[in-house]
C-alpha cells in the first residue's frame, strides 16, 4: 500500500482558543529556518509582532481574541507543515477550522491569517467587556443542559461547544449564564476565562462583518475532507467551507458529534497540531466507547514533533 493510502488512516485535529500559552511555536522557531520565514512573515502581514506574543507574552496580549486566533494559526499552520504528511480527514475546533482549511489547500496562509485577525475583533466587539461570559458544565448530557437553558428568561445563555459526552460550554449574556449555573446545578462548573459569549447568538453582528470579508477572499476545493463544526458533517467544495466559516460565528461549536463522524470511518490514528493537548483530551473521552482503540498524537514543540514522525512512520510499515 503506498504512502498516501496509508495516510488516510489519520485524521489531524487543529486547536482553537483556548490551547494558547506563552512560549508556542519557540522550539520550531529555534530548530527551523522555515518556521522563523513564516512567523516573520505573519508578523509583516499584521504589522505587529505576533511572534513576540507567542514567544515571550506577556499572557495578557496573547490571550486577546484578535491575538490569539492568529497566533495559533500560525503555529499550527507550522506544526502541520514541518510534520510534511497529509490526513485521510481534518477538523479543527472553532478557529481551528481556518487551519485545517490552510493546511487542505482551501484557503491562502496570508488570507486566513487576516481573516482570523479580524474574527478576533469582530467577537470581541460583538459584546461589551464585562456584559458577556462563557463556563465549562461538566458531568451532563447535552439534552439535559438545553432542556435546563430553556427554563432561563433573564438575558440570552445557549450551548456554544459541545466538547465531549460530559463536556458542554454555555455562553450568553454573564447574568444568563450565572443563573443557569445555579438551575443546572451539574456535578462541576466551571468560569472560563474569556470576555465574550462565542458561538452564540449574541456574536450576530459579527458573523454579518466576517462573511463580508470571507466573499472577497479566494477559497479553493480542499486537497482531503475536511469535517466542519457547524453541521458535523464532511466537506470537499470550496463553497462549502466559505458557508461553514460564515455560519459558524453565531453557532454552536459540534466537537463532539464532528469526531463521531469521523469515529464512523474508522480512522485509527489521530493527530493534534498546535500549542496544548486539549483536543487529544478530549478525544481519548470521545474514543473511550469506540469498537476499536485509536492512537492520538500530538505536535506542539520540536520533540512531539520527531515522535510524532516515527510513530506515523511505524504505522506505515506495519501496512
Amino acid at each position: 500500500m503506498n504512502e498516501r493510502a496509508n495516510m488516510n488512516r489519520t485524521a489531524f485535529l487543529f486547536p482553537g482558543q483556548g490551547s494558547q500559552a506563552v512560549g508556542m511555536g519557540k522550539d520550531f522557531y529555534d530548530h527551523s529556518a522555515w518556521a522563523r520565514e513564516v512567523f516573520s512573515r505573519a508578523d509583516e502581514i499584521l504589522g505587529f509582532s505576533l511572534s513576540q506574543f507567542c514567544f515571550e507574552g506577556p499572557e495578557e496580549n496573547l490571550k486577546l481574541t484578535q491575538n490569539t486566533q492568529p497566533a495559533l494559526l500560525v503555529v499550527s499552520f507550522v506544526a502541520f507543515t514541518l510534520l510534511g504528511k497529509e490526513p485521510g480527514a481534518a477538523a479543527g475546533h472553532s478557529l481551528g477550522e481556518y487551519s485545517a482549511l490552510v493546511a487542505a489547500g482551501a484557503l491562502k496562509f496570508e488570507d486566513a491569517l487576516l481573516l482570523v485577525h479580524k474574527r478576533g475583533k469582530y467577537m470581541q466587539e460583538a459584546v461589551p467587556v464585562g456584559a458577556g461570559a462563557m463556563a465549562a458544565v461538566l458531568g451532563m448530557g447535552f439534552e439535559e443542559i438545553q432542556r435546563g437553558l430553556e427554563k432561563i428568561k433573564g438575558g440570552t445563555v445557549e450551548i456554544a461547544n459541545w466538547n465531549s459526552q460530559d463536556q458542554i460550554v454555555i455562553a450568553g449574556h454573564k447574568n444568563a449564564v450565572e443563573d443557569a449555573l445555579r438551575t443546572l446545578n451539574a456535578p462541576r462548573a466551571v468560569m472560563l476565562p474569556v470576555s465574550a459569549p462565542f458561538h452564540t447568538s449574541l456574536m450576530k453582528s459579527a458573523e454579518e462583518k466576517l462573511a463580508a470579508d470571507l466573499d472577497e477572499v479566494e477559497f479553493k476545493d480542499p486537497r482531503f475532507p475536511i469535517v466542519t463544526n457547524v453541521d458535523a458533517r464532511i466537506i470537499h467544495k470550496a463553497t462549502e467551507a466559505r458557508d461553514a466559516l460564515k455560519r459558524q460565528v453565531s453557532r454552536p461549536v459540534l466537537w463532539h458529534k464532528s469526531m463521531e463522524v469521523l469515529g464512523r470511518e474508522a480512522i485509527p490514528i489521530f493527530v493534534e497540531l498546535g500549542s496544548g493537548k486539549v483536543l487529544s483530551n478530549l478525544m481519548r473521552k470521545i474514543s473511550r466507547n469506540w469498537p476499536q482503540p485509536i492512537t492520538m498524537l500530538n505536535i506542539e514543540n520540536w520533540e512531539s514533533l520527531e515522535k510524532a514522525r516515527e510513530a506515523l512512520r511505524g504505522a506505515l510499515r506495519k501496512n
